[in-house]
């Protein structure tokens, strides 16, 4: 049995490798997504402080330490039992979208943006940042590195730090904001909406009026029926803060509809034996192997997830985006602004764009607030009622982020729990990878670099964060991955002891 290997994987954060198992006559047998690196925060976390925690697991990684940020202090909310003032919500969810601003660029420019702007085939040196600004031009290339700034900028004033935000406190937030800074947010916000459309416009130009690209998306390489996962607020549409969890089946018909400290009553983990991330599937569903339809319990929490699961946008030029995205896929209303999902898996780059102007647009009702600047930002917390478990949740960009602490009477963790938004998409990935990979190696095929990135570009496009996803540690060393074939067998083994 023949075996190609993609190691490591590119444009990603963390690290992963492809191997792809081929029979004798060239044909592909199976396909395994590894996640071989080590990481422990779940583990080492026991024992400590619980208010140590948004510091602490803002470290699990540098393209989203603002997710673990917001949903670790809604977690110490939970835990000492306290409401913080609206102001302090408010400023946490500004600082948010600014952070969903500059991540939502990032992978659009610099991730994934390259496989389009400048093609699948394109070699692999160029298939990068600076090979887009050389496609698209020095004065684009600027626009992007100014939307990064300004937004760092915003987080660092309202977070006390550009990257790794310390100004999380249960009950609250640490700083007001005052007319200055809400002037200058306000200003920054107007610019990000500017920055939102000209990226959908590049995307439409680039990618929806060529025709070689739209028969990639539209076509069944890139697709899976599986359930979709996403928050919504009070009206059912996107919320990247706060609300109940909705999931709903491939026909769009509402599965289940959750408040996040009940995410263990409809979410399990399933471990396979040669990776170390494990594979959330729904409980009611069961775990049915990696396969899609109704009947799998497989789910997928992303951008595009988000969308099929609202009743639509809460600013109006992210909703003019919405319908004109499910009319161009001639998707059904399902009535009360809901639409079928679209289950194109590269469809999810444009609904990243939509959420980038949702971001944006929402950034400036939240700095136009007359709440925004009062400066009762925290209430007292008082340490006799610690509840002994606080559960605290946000939207990613890359999916439904869960932080789960259990404490004893002094606040000292017992227990720490995260399914963070890569590990929900982990049986998408390796079916999405498998999917690519059957359909494009073939008896006879040179299988050349343009053929294998266009196998990257299947996890690629769900942006994953393998930091953040590989969380959790047996406790112990030697670290020993082992490969096994179609039918089981032991075909490699790797061993790492330090």
């Amino acid at each position: 049995m023949r075996r190609i290997t993609i190691d490591p994987v590119t444009r990603l954060e963390g690290h992963a490798k492809i191997d792809i198992f081929l029979d004798d006559a060239g044909e592909v047998v199976n396909t395994y997504f590894q996640i071989p690196e080590l990481r422990g925060f779940e583990s080492f976390c026991v024992g400590r402080q619980a208010e140590e925690m948004p510091v602490i697991t803002n470290r699990i990684c540098g393209v989203c330490p603002e997710a673990h940020h917001v949903a670790s202090v809604k977690a110490l909310d939970d835990l000492f039992g306290v409401e913080p003032p609206e102001v302090a919500k408010k400023i946490r969810e500004l600082l948010y979208m600014a952070f969903f601003v500059t991540d939502h660029t990032t992978h659009f420019y610099a991730l994934g943006g390259p496989d389009f702007i400048l093609g699948p085939d394109a070699p692999p040196e160029e298939r990068n940042i600076l090979g887009v600004i050389r496609k698209v031009g020095v004065d684009i290339g600027k626009q992007v590195i100014a939307c990064r700034a300004r937004n760092h900028h915003v987080i660092q004033m309202l977070g006390g730090r550009g990257i790794h935000p310390a100004a999380g406190l249960p009950g609250g937030w640490s700083v007001a904001v005052n007319e200055t800074q809400r002037q200058e947010i306000e200003a920054i916000a107007r610019a990000n909406i500017d920055f939102a459309r000209f990226s959908l416009g590049v995307f439409e130009s680039i990618v929806l009026k060529n025709k070689d690209f739209m028969d990639l998306v539209t076509s069944d390489l890139f697709f899976h029926r599986t359930y979709s996962m996403g928050t919504v607020d009070g009206r059912g549409q996107v919320n990247f803060y706060h609300g109940r969890i909705r999931v709903v089946d491939p026909e769009g018909e509402e599965f289940v509809l959750y408040e996040p400290k009940h995410y263990m009553d409809h979410i399990a983990e399933h471990v396979e034996p040669w990776t170390y991330l494990k594979f959330p599937y729904l409980k009611a569903v069961g775990w049915k192997g990696f396969v899609d339809g109704k009947h799998s319990g497989v789910y997928t929490a992303t951008p595009l997830s988000r969308l099929n699961v609202s009743n639509g946008m809460p600013t109006a030029l992210a909703q003019e985006e919405f319908e004109r995205f499910y009319s161009a896929f001639g998707a059904k209303s399902l009535g009360d602004g809901r639409f079928q999902p679209v289950h194109h898996r590269l469809a999810t780059h444009w609904a990243r764009l939509i959420e980038l102007l949702y971001a944006s647009e929402h950034m400036l009702e939240l700095a136009t607030d007359p709440v925004i600047t009062d400066p009762g930002v925290r209430v007292k917390v008082r340490t006799d009622q610690i509840k002994g478990v606080g559960i605290g949740s946000v939207e990613a960009p890359r999916g439904t982020l869960t932080h789960h602490y259990e404490t004893d009477s002094r606040g000292i963790l017992t227990r720490v729990n995260l399914i963070v938004g890569t590990t929900n998409n982990y049986a998408p990935i390796s079916m999405s990878t498998k999917r690519v990979a059957q359909g494009l190696i073939k008896k006879g095929k040179v299988v050349g670099q343009g053929l294998l990135n266009r196998i990257e570009m299947a996890f690629r496009l769900y942006d994953p964060c393998f930091s953040c996803a590989t969380h959790s540690l047996p406790g112990h060393m030697p670290l020993i991955v082992r490969i096994v074939n179609a039918e089981g067998v032991v075909v490699d083994s790797l061993r790492r002891d330090s």
